[in-house]
This record gives structure tokens, C-alpha cells and sequence, in this order.
């Protein structure tokens, strides 16, 4: 059985920036010490919900050193070191190790279309490249490419491979990488939304976006499906769907930046194409976030 990374919530952190769309390391700083205090069990930087597609290679490197520093081993930190380009791929990897990072989160290849031999490849260079975990993730929906059943199995028996991120959105086809990998990966949501169902067929937690905002009640959420406790775990799944939801009305990590915005804890700067969601939108999620006392 391989080391398992991490159990229960594990943040998809935002990157602040400021007006002029530098990272505003301050905030940030606030932002991963607002995380620990409040229960994250492990902390996944420079990912989809990070921004990382728009930051240059220093930018990249720098926000993960930055990330590592500052958590100073309180939790695992899984630094995002994916590219369409495999040696840049391994290149951050190694980077992202050298710099004190915990495991890596690897993206599929996006544009490129690879078949599922190329995807053996890649993803097979760069845990041969390193030395700490590699946790795939395979979101079909931005990388035009799904990861098959058969292509996990293949990875699985990689000793560093330990792990995926799945966002594909579909119950069945976690069954069906649970029970073709068994022990040999580890698997965690993508989605906030599915946490409890994940969990419930040997998942291992959830890799969120609302953590941003609610540290303390995604870690608790699932910590009681760890205890078996999932009609708790369900109900508060159930409670909080709406706010799971608001924060997915555009394109994430844009809604999440907009409730920090509320929350005075980082701007809403993004780096185009991104760019701030309408005003009916900002109203939607600040109605989400009132119930539970984050806004007035």
C-alpha cells in the first residue's frame, strides 16, 4: 500500500493579486495562515482555482516557494506543476520538489489531445523525474482529454504515482477507479459537490474551492465521513449546496475571488482572458454567503 498524501479537505487556494495583477504575497500570507488556523489539511497551490495558466515560470516557481515557506510543514503542501509541454512538466516537478513541496498535482496534457500511450508517457516521465508523490488529475472538461480506466491501472503501479484528482463529475466512473486500482491510487473529488458521495466508496477527500471560504466546515464535513458518519456528513453536504453552486456561476476561480473580495480578504483582480463576473452574479453569491454569517 502506498503512503497515502492526504486525508479530508485539502484547499485549492486562490492566488491573490493586487490592482495591477501582481500576486499580492500579503494576502496570500493571510490566506494560507486563515487556512491552518482554520482545520485544511493540506493545501494545493499554483492549480486551476491558483491561476497558474497565466503566471510566467518565475511567477510559478516563486508562488510555490512562497506557499512552502509559509505553511513550514503545518500541513502537506501539493504544489501544480502540469503543462501540455512534458518537459516543462518535469522541470517545475523538480523544481516544486527542490523547493520543499510535499507531492505534486499533475494535470492531462491540454490541447495537444494526446492518445492514452502519450498520456503513459508523460505522466510516466515525471514521476521517473522526482522523488516525492505525483497525484494526476484529470478534469476531461478544460483538457479535452479523459484519463481511461485502463490508463489509471497502467500508472497505478508507478511506486510515485500515489493518487488523482478526478473532476470528470461522474459517480460511476469513480466505482470504477476504485475498484480497478484498489489501494494502489488514491482518490480524491474535484468537485466540492460530490464530496460526500466520493467519500462514501473509499475516497479519500476533496480537493475544494469552497475551503477557500469555509476552511473549517469542509474539513468537518469530512472528517465525519472519515469518522462514518455520512448522514451528518450528508446533510451538512445538503446545507451547504447552494454556496457549493454560487461559487461556480462563472467560471471558476472567479466566483470564489469575488466572495474573498466580499470578505475583505484578497481582491477580485484576475489576469485576462479572466475578468470579474456581472453584478448579478456578485449578488447571487453574496446571498449564498450571508446564511452562514461570512457577509453582513
Amino acid at each position: 500500500m502506498k503512503k497515502t498524501i492526504f486525508t479530508g479537505a485539502g484547499v485549492a487556494i486562490v492566488t491573490p493579486m493586487n490592482d495591477d495583477g501582481t500576486i499580492d504575497f500579503d494576502a496570500f500570507g493571510r490566506l494560507i495562515d486563515f487556512q491552518i488556523e482554520n482545520g485544511t489539511d493540506a493545501i494545493i497551490v499554483c492549480g486551476t482555482t491558483g491561476e497558474a495558466s497565466t503566471m510566467s515560470d518565475d511567477e510559478h516557481k516563486e508562488t510555490i516557494r512562497y506557499c512552502v515557506e509559509r505553511v513550514n510543514k503545518r500541513v502537506p503542501v501539493i504544489a501544480g506543476t502540469g503543462s501540455n509541454d512534458t518537459a516543462y512538466a518535469i522541470e517545475l516537478s523538480k523544481t516544486a520538489e527542490a523547493l520543499g513541496a510535499d507531492a505534486v498535482l499533475v494535470v492531462s496534457p491540454y490541447y495537444n489531445k494526446t492518445s492514452q500511450n502519450g498520456l503513459v508517457a508523460h505522466f510516466t516521465a515525471i514521476a521517473d523525474a522526482i522523488n516525492i508523490p505525483v497525484m494526476l488529475y484529470n478534469i476531461p472538461g478544460r483538457t479535452g482529454v479523459n484519463i481511461a480506466i485502463d490508463t489509471f491501472v497502467t500508472l497505478s503501479k508507478h511506486p510515485n504515482i500515489v493518487a488523482v484528482k478526478e473532476a470528470g463529475g461522474n459517480i460511476n466512473y469513480f466505482s470504477k477507479i476504485i475498484e480497478a486500482c484498489g489501494d494502489d491510487l488514491d482518490v480524491y473529488s474535484g468537485d466540492d459537490g460530490m464530496t460526500v458521495p466520493v467519500m462514501s466508496i473509499g475516497g479519500k477527500g476533496v480537493i475544494s474551492v469552497i475551503s477557500n471560504i469555509m476552511p473549517k466546515e469542509t474539513h468537518d464535513l469530512c472528517q465525519y465521513c472519515l469518522d462514518n458518519d455520512f448522514a451528518t456528513a450528508g446533510k451538512l453536504q445538503i446545507k451547504y449546496l447552494d454556496l457549493m453552486n454560487s461559487l461556480f456561476c462563472d467560471v471558476n476561480p472567479i466566483p470564489v475571488k469575488e466572495a474573498l473580495n466580499l470578505m475583505g480578504m484578497c481582491k477580485n483582480t484576475m489576469r485576462l482572458p479572466l475578468c470579474p463576473t456581472t453584478k448579478a452574479n456578485v449578488e447571487k453569491i453574496a446571498d449564498a454567503m450571508r446564511p452562514f454569517g461570512l457577509i453582513k
